[in-house]
């Protein structure tokens, strides 16, 4: 069996961490956040409600919304229940 090289052993999150330190992580992230800060306002909800509905603290949701620490999958789930949103996860294979 042939050796298989560094970068094919990584595993995903390794992958995804590396991007984020490199800095490629803006695209996807700004996108959840500014969705997430767009329903928020289209509701007439707060920062603080927010918070309170999906059980976390208002400075968490500011720094999601501004792009700060990437947020988890569960709490992303709690922020789409609390926003009345479906949350969809799309794979698409790399050309």
């Amino acid at each position: 069996m042939a050796a298989r090289s560094r970068t094919e052993l990584k595993r995903p999150l390794e992958r995804l961490h590396e991007r984020i330190v490199a800095g490629d992580r803006g695209w996807f992230f700004a996108a959840i956040a500014e969705k997430v800060a767009d329903r928020r306002v289209a509701m007439n909800m707060s920062q603080r409600e927010l918070a309170q509905r999906c059980g976390t603290t208002q400075s968490a949701i500011a720094r999601l919304e501004r792009g700060g620490r990437p947020p988890r999958i569960d709490t992303l789930l709690r922020i789409a229940e609390a926003l009345e949103c479906d949350l969809q996860v799309e794979l698409i294979p790399r050309s």
